[in-house]
């Protein structure tokens, strides 16, 4: 994967530092175009995101890392082919949660793997990371684990259990509705770009979040 590579000092484009100058699209563009370090650039904003995204979705540590190599693989063989650069961010998150969704499924065919589940019920799984978990059981909320609590070991402890007991939680929602919620409420996209990315009407990702906050919502009430 294209993510290392070195490049002389007199190759042709703007150095990675004047990348930043440019606005996304313009980025996409030239990625587009086969520039490498246009598309590092992207792989470097982009790939904390999808990776929190497939761990939260699969829980598991090993398989997240695959789905964010498969997707960037992915992205710089068929980035010629977009149409839209605007598009790249909705695009690259629909690539992950399809590779997310192929991976929970091949999951239901092995009966025997102990983190097997159906769309129904799911074996709740070991702890999300606190980086970057912006999400809450009712909607967007801050983080738990702030500053506040980090100067009150009790309110630390308390704030890093809620969180495992939301993520073990996570766990048992619909495959379908986390990844809408995860997709709104953690990640903060708009209804009509989830329902590009999942490739769904808008008015069925609605009902699919408003359905994942109740479940989160009520398998939290203990800890109101």
């Amino acid at each position: 994967m294209p993510m290392d590579s070195t490049h002389d000092s007199d190759e042709a484009g703007p150095p990675v530092e004047a990348l930043d100058d440019l606005d996304e699209s313009t980025i996409v563009s030239r990625a587009q175009d086969g520039d490498l370090e246009a598309f590092e650039w992207l792989v470097s904003a982009h790939q904390g995101g999808v990776f929190r995204l497939a761990f939260r979705m699969l829980n598991d540590h090993a398989e997240a890392e695959d789905v964010v190599q498969e997707t960037f693989i992915a992205a710089w063989r068929s980035l010629p082919g977009l149409s839209s650069p605007q598009a790249f961010i909705s695009w690259l998150y629909r690539s992950a949660t399809n590779k997310c969704f192929d991976l929970l499924r091949s999951r239901q065919r092995r009966p025997s793997d102990s983190t097997a589940f159906d769309t129904e019920q799911g074996a709740a799984g070991g702890p999300i990371p606190e980086q970057g978990w912006k999400g809450g059981p009712g909607g967007r909320v801050g983080t738990a684990v702030g500053s506040r609590t980090a100067q009150d070991p009790a309110l630390h402890h308390e704030a890093e259990a809620q969180m495992r007991a939301l993520a073990d939680l996570l766990q048992t929602v619909p495959e379908g509705l986390r990844a809408c919620w995860l997709l709104r409420d953690v990640h903060e996209f708009s209804y009509a770009e989830i329902a590009a990315i999942v490739q769904i009407p808008e008015s069925t990702v609605r009902g699919r979040i408003a359905r994942a906050r109740r479940f989160l919502a009520e398998g939290m009430q203990p800890w109101r």
